[in-house]
């Protein structure tokens, strides 16, 4: 791993992603990554990219159909688990903004959503910059994001939560329309030396227009940009919930 000491906020619920959530978006989001890297021929062997890639169930499966994979993500506790998850895996610690690798990739993925917290389209273009850079000629970028009328359900209730005999978490979302900033807080208690410990967590998500996302890849370069449906289904010009954007990368 490179080591490099990014903002740990995503440390303290590493286990809760691990435990609930890692395995359940692999297994709803996958099918339809996969369909779209075979539409860019994006074939077995290829060497793939998978940026914010968490506990490493999206690196893992990938692997296991043929494909040579590179984990990123700013999260140490989050890759400790990836080594477990994925062991084939070549894991970086960095952040998504910052990473420097050198063109290297047939295809960039981002599967979960991850891109969402990156809050400032500033800094969301930066990473689309950094994207374009590690591909190779011709390489294609495939990302997940929740658009502004994804979050409108986020009401401050319960969303989702376990409790077990020496640990309980709940996670509560809300949104802001005007702001078009949602936040997800994660409570958690754990018995340690037979005594409860709290901790809260806050996460801010952005939900970005289609537009915005598109504006901000061609600014860096990309091309023949398209928008499908959480199927990998082409949306049609309504469609405003968790999208799929491909991008292309010319030879120059």
């Amino acid at each position: 791993m490179i080591a490099v000491n990014p903002k740990a906020k995503y440390d303290p619920w590493a286990k809760i992603y691990n435990d609930y959530w890692g395995l359940r978006y692999c297994q709803n989001i996958l099918p339809a990554f996969e369909k779209l890297l075979q539409q860019y021929n994006i074939h077995q062997g290829a060497n793939i990219l998978d940026l914010c890639c968490g506990t490493g169930h999206i690196a893992q499966h990938l692997i296991e159909q043929g494909y040579q994979v590179t984990g990123l993500d700013i999260s140490e506790a989050m890759l400790q688990y990836a080594c477990e998850n994925a062991p084939n895996a070549k894991l970086i610690l960095d952040d998504a903004r910052f990473f420097n690798l050198p063109p290297a990739f047939h295809a960039v993925i981002c599967a979960n959503a991850g891109l969402n917290e990156i809050i400032n389209l500033e800094d969301l273009q930066e990473v689309f910059t950094k994207v374009y850079n590690s591909l190779f000629d011709h390489g294609i970028f495939l990302f997940g994001l929740n658009l502004e009328n994804f979050y409108k359900s986020w009401h401050g209730t319960i969303s989702d939560g376990d409790v077990k005999d020496d640990f309980a978490w709940a996670c509560c979302d809300s949104y802001n329309p005007e702001e078009k900033i949602g936040q997800f807080r994660i409570t958690v208690f754990q018995l340690v030396e037979e005594s409860w410990q709290r901790l809260d967590i806050n996460n801010l998500v952005r939900g970005y227009s289609r537009t915005e996302v598109v504006t901000a890849l061609g600014n860096v370069g990309f091309t023949d940009i398209n928008i499908y449906d959480e199927e990998g289904n082409l949306a049609d010009s309504q469609y405003d919930h968790h999208a799929i954007f491909s991008a292309y990368k010319q030879s120059k």
